[in-house]
C-alpha cells in the first residue's frame, strides 16, 4: 500500500504529460490543416483561372498582354487597355492617399488633442467600412459634376500650355475618367493606410520621443529621425495594403472611370480597368473567346496582386533585416 501510494503521483504526472502531448499534437495538426487549406484555396483559384483562360491565351498568344484592342463584335481581345487603367488609377490613388494618410496618422498620434483623438480615429475607421458602391454612387452623381465644373477647367487653364502636363489634362471636362477614378480610389484607400500608419506610429516607445524632445528637437525632427525610422516596415506594409485595395476595387471604379475600351494620354479621358471590365461584361459574355478572355483578365489581376504582395513581403523582410543589423 505504501509503495502504491508513492507511485501514484508519478503515474498521474505521466498521464497528464501524455494528455498534454496529445492535445499539442492535435492542435498542431488542426492549425497545419488550416494553413494548408488556405494554400489549397490559393492554388485552386490559380489553377481554375489558368484553365478557363487557356483558350484565349492559346488563341491570341503572348500578344494578348500588350494588345490594345478589345472588341466584342470582332472577337479581338487584348489586356493592355484594362492593365493600363488599373495601374494608372492605382498610382493616382497612392499619390493622393499616402501623403494624406501620413498627415492624418501623424496628427492623431503627435498633435491631436486627447479629447478629439478617439472620436476622430473611430470616424476614420468607419470610413473603411463604407461599401464601395456607395463611393461609386457618390462619385458619379456628386463628385463628378462638381469636378467637371470647378476643378477640370482650372487644371486645363493652369497646365494647358505646359508641354508635358498639358497633354495629361487635355480633352473635354466631362467629370468621369481615369483621374476621377483615381481620386475616388484615393478616398477609399485613405482609411486603410491611415489606420495602419496610426497603429504603427503608436508602437514607438514614448521614451524615445521624450528623449528627443528633451534634447530640443522639434516635432518634425522627432517624426523624421525617430518615428519614421522605427516604423518604416509597418508604413511600407500599410502602403502596400492600400495598393492591393486599389488594384482590386470594382464597383466604385466602374461607376466613374467611363468604361471606354481605349487608351488616351489625357487623365480626363474615359478608360477601363480589369475589375470594371469584368463587372460590365462577365454577366453577358458569350461562351468562347469572350468569356475566356475575361478569365484571362482575372488571371492577370491575380498575378499583379500577387506580385504586389510578394514585393511588400520582401520590402518588410529587408527592413526587418536592416533593423536587426
Amino acid at each position: 500500500m505504501q509503495h502504491a501510494a508513492q507511485t501514484d503521483p508519478v503515474d498521474l504526472h505521466a498521464a497528464r504529460v501524455g494528455t498534454f502531448k496529445l492535445q499539442d499534437t492535435l492542435f498542431h495538426q488542426v492549425t497545419l490543416a488550416f494553413a494548408f487549406l488556405v494554400l489549397a484555396a490559393l492554388a485552386g483559384i490559380m489553377i481554375s483561372l489558368t484553365i478557363e483562360a487557356w483558350p484565349a491565351l492559346k488563341h491570341f498568344g503572348p500578344a494578348f498582354f500588350w494588345s490594345n484592342v478589345w472588341s466584342v463584335p470582332e472577337g479581338k481581345f487584348g489586356a493592355l487597355i484594362a492593365i493600363y487603367g488599373t495601374v494608372v488609377t492605382s498610382i493616382i490613388a497612392l499619390l493622393i492617399a499616402v501623403p494624406l494618410s501620413f498627415g492624418i496618422a501623424l496628427f492623431l498620434t503627435e498633435t491631436c488633442p486627447v479629447w478629439l483623438r478617439r472620436p476622430l480615429g473611430m470616424a476614420i475607421e468607419l470610413l473603411a467600412g463604407v461599401p464601395s458602391i456607395i463611393y461609386g454612387i457618390w462619385g458619379l452623381f456628386i463628385f463628378a459634376p462638381l469636378f467637371s465644373q470647378y476643378v477640370q477647367p482650372y487644371l486645363q487653364k493652369a497646365f494647358g500650355d505646359v508641354p508635358v502636363l498639358g497633354s495629361l489634362f487635355a480633352g473635354p471636362p466631362i467629370g468621369i475618367g481615369i483621374l476621377t477614378a483615381g481620386i475616388v480610389l484615393a478616398l477609399m484607400v485613405i482609411p486603410f493606410v491611415a489606420s495602419v500608419m496610426r497603429d504603427v506610429f503608436e508602437t514607438v516607445p514614448p521614451v524615445l520621443k521624450e528623449s528627443a524632445y528633451g534634447l530640443g528637437c522639434t516635432t518634425w525632427e522627432v517624426v523624421t529621425n525617430i518615428v519614421l525610422p522605427y516604423t518604416r516596415v509597418g508604413v511600407i506594409g500599410g502602403i502596400m495594403l492600400g495598393l492591393g485595395r486599389a488594384l482590386g476595387e470594382t464597383m466604385a471604379v466602374t461607376f466613374v472611370i467611363g468604361n471606354a475600351n481605349r487608351i488616351a494620354g489625357s487623365l480626363f479621358a474615359p478608360g477601363n480597368s480589369i475589375a470594371s471590365t469584368l463587372a460590365n461584361e462577365f454577366g453577358e459574355a458569350d461562351p468562347g473567346l469572350h468569356i475566356s478572355s475575361l478569365f484571362a483578365l482575372g488571371l492577370v489581376l491575380f498575378v499583379i496582386t500577387f506580385v504586389v504582395l510578394a514585393l511588400s513581403r520582401w520590402l518588410i523582410h529587408s527592413g526587418t533585416v536592416k533593423q536587426g543589423r
